[in-house]
């Protein structure tokens, strides 16, 4: 089936397609290609063993229940070796092994820790947990505004701007490469971009992804 085909009738929105493997909320969604492929060919869809095995790939919101921590926290933790060693992309999603994310957590002692700063407290976000805040308010809000950032995290007007730029253009690429055929301006659609905030992001992303 052509892009423009499937973009068009979504098939994925049948009743009795497969549902997405991807974590509630992702932005990117996942299926099992032995279920695609079944519900392709009319055949029985074989069942997903909804035991845990350590082989497991978690994205960041799974790693995050694993880990009793928010998301956000996941994306400061991904660059330790113990989890940026076993970092799998899928789809343009980092993933980590359940075994890998569960030896991290023994490491550190993260399944007690505390699961992040209260909303209103920005002004005490360290700085290298702030790329996790701002990704936690786009999930929130594609649209969300610089000004909603400086509010909530207690950023500069400046700071606010660039990351959420960044974060943008992080996400159009890694959509870009998970639909090769999609140009930026698709994929900031797609996204939910509005225009108000689409050119700096969209530029960003074209150079990004021209340098990936």
């Amino acid at each position: 089936m052509k892009w423009s085909t499937f973009d068009r009738t979504k098939p994925h929105t049948a009743a009795d397609f497969p549902l997405p493997v991807s974590s509630e909320g992702a932005l990117v969604l996942l299926w099992d290609l032995e279920q695609v492929e079944a519900y392709r060919d009319g055949r029985p869809q074989p069942v997903i063993p909804a035991v845990d095995r350590e082989e497991d790939l978690l994205d960041r919101r799974e790693a995050a229940v694993l880990l009793d921590v928010k998301p956000r926290s996941v994306d400061s933790y991904k660059n330790d070796p113990g989890l940026a060693d076993h970092v799998v992309v899928v789809g343009g999603v980092e993933h980590w092994p359940r075994a890998a994310v569960l030896a991290y957590a023994a490491g550190r002692g993260a399944m007690s820790a505390p699961s992040g700063r209260p909303k209103g407290s920005g002004d005490m976000v360290p700085r290298d947990l702030l790329p996790g805040r701002i990704a936690e308010l786009l999930d929130a809000n594609p649209a969300v505004t610089a000004a909603h950032a400086v509010d909530v995290l207690g950023i500069s007007v400046p700071a606010a701007q660039r990351h959420l730029q960044q974060e943008r253009a992080a996400r159009i690429v890694a959509l870009m490469r998970t639909d090769p055929g999609l140009g930026v301006e698709g994929a900031a659609e797609r996204l939910g971009y509005p225009p108000a905030v689409r050119r700096a992001a969209l530029k960003a992303a074209q150079e990004l992804y021209e340098a990936s």
